[in-house]
């Protein structure tokens, strides 16, 4: 499944029409986010995980959806199921990330 690009005016929708969602926050700025992206999409083309969406949210145009997650840095992680956080994190290696989809 392709990586999502998703703003505050569909963000929440989407939460709420997805059982399980793990969101990428980045930044236009933020070289360690371009350097993840690669990774990430590839996670989500992972067999592993193809009963979960995977967003991208620019934390900077969506100030909701940054909320929402707790955002304290970037890139930052947000697991999400039901449309309830279950934990997120600001990291740029890829098994944390593994970790966190795996809390779904």
């Amino acid at each position: 499944m392709a990586v999502e690009l998703k703003t505050d005016d569909d963000f929440t929708q989407t939460l709420n029409n997805s059982e399980k969602v793990v969101v990428k926050y980045f930044a236009d700025w933020c070289g360690s986010c371009r350097l993840f992206a690669p990774k990430f999409r590839r996670l989500s083309e992972d067999d592993r995980f193809e009963n979960i969406t995977f967003l991208d949210v620019n934390a900077e145009k969506s100030p909701e959806a940054r909320k929402l997650a707790g955002v304290t840095n970037l890139p930052y992680f947000a697991a999400f199921k039901n449309g309830e956080l279950v934990d997120g994190q600001a990291t740029s290696k890829e098994e944390s990330v593994v970790e966190l989809i795996n809390k779904l």
